[in-house]
């Protein structure tokens, strides 16, 4: 049985009722739907996948303040601001990606996590489990692809 607290050791944002989970825990389709265990397990991953995504960019700030291109060779100079390119946009990816996450850790508090937001039906855990932002069922979500590309062919 669950355990329920009143706060979140995270720092973050407390939950409603925070649950104890066991450290081994993984989502089964033998239990209950979004139950409040698998609840706080998709909350804890979305949450620590949203720090590490601010630890990083939090480094890439201080590398980019700490280290000014200054390299006198041009071919140098062009290949470390190629990389820097790379890793600016590869963080602005992430950015986009944090407010996925705090999309998705809404739905949570909302009871709305886990469920198809077109068809209403339960997203599969292989698929929450493998993205947890998933808002669609596969299914629902290659129709939408494909009503995409027939709109952009158009």
């Amino acid at each position: 049985m669950a355990v329920l607290q009143n706060a979140d050791k995270s720092g973050e944002k407390p939950s409603k009722a925070a649950v104890n989970l066991p450290p081994d825990y993984r989502p089964s389709a033998d239990e209950e739907f979004m139950n409040p265990l698998q609840l706080e397990y998709f909350r804890r991953r979305l949450l620590d996948w949203k720090k590490q995504i601010l630890a990083e960019a939090e480094g890439t700030l201080a590398v980019l303040q700490s280290e000014p291109l200054r390299e006198p060779d041009l071919n140098d100079r062009a290949s470390s601001e190629t990389d820097w390119s790379i890793e600016l946009r590869t963080r602005d990816r992430q950015r986009k990606l944090i407010s996925k996450i705090d999309a998705a850790l809404r739905r949570i508090d909302d009871g709305e996590y886990g469920y198809c937001e077109v068809t209403g039906e339960p997203i599969s855990l292989g698929r929450l489990e493998a993205r947890p932002i998933a808002t669609m069922t596969v299914e629902a979500q290659e129709r939408h692809e494909r009503q995409e590309k027939i709109s952009r062919d158009d």
